[in-house]
């Protein structure tokens, strides 16, 4: 009987543990309190690289790089994703609701164009500096024969060389487009 008894508790209490799924208890599982985000950055359609920050009200809670995954605590968000090597800096916001276990995938597509501005003093390549501005504001300089990523939109174009300036006026780029802006000095 000794032998007995030690096979039959065991049978028993595996016999409980068994039913105790069938008799309505939920499973032990861990609960997932936070959400994943991933983004994908394009430009004019093609994949590029970039950044995404999340942000809650002004205070920026995790940034990474675009197709790396982030983990963020349950809550309201606005996610700003940017792109990488524009001279302009294009920013696109987008609202984040992120609930336990989620999986929230964010995608921005940049409009961009390049402009390039070729420096020349007496029928030879000088160099000079570009300088690019856009609602009056200067959004950065270039070299000569230095191409520029931009945002589409129209940009103010001044040239210095040496002592001497010119305005090339308004330049208005659309998506795609590769302006090539000729400056000429005596």
């Amino acid at each position: 009987m000794k032998g007995r008894r030690p096979r039959a508790l065991a049978r028993l209490c595996l016999s409980l543990l068994c039913a105790l799924p069938c008799a309505g208890a939920a499973p032990l599982q861990a609960a997932d309190p936070a959400a994943r985000v991933t983004c994908e950055i394009t430009e004019n359609g093609r994949s590029a690289s970039g950044v995404v920050s999340i942000l809650e009200g002004d205070k920026e809670i995790a940034t990474g790089t675009c197709g790396k995954e982030l983990t963020l605590p349950v809550g309201e968000y606005v996610a700003a994703l940017r792109l990488d090597g524009a001279l302009d800096g294009p920013e696109q916001r987008q609202p984040l609701s992120a609930k336990p276990g989620a999986v929230l995938k964010l995608k921005a597509d940049f409009a961009t164009g390049t402009i390039e501005v070729r420096i020349a003093s007496s029928g030879r390549r000088a160099a000079g500096m570009a300088i690019i501005k856009r609602k009056g504001q200067q959004l950065g300089t270039l070299g000569s024969g230095v191409a520029a990523h931009l945002s589409t939109g129209t940009y103010r174009v001044l040239v210095r060389y040496r002592s001497q300036e010119k305005d090339l006026g308004d330049v208005t780029l659309e998506a795609g487009q590769q302006r090539t802006l000729d400056a000429v000095f005596e």
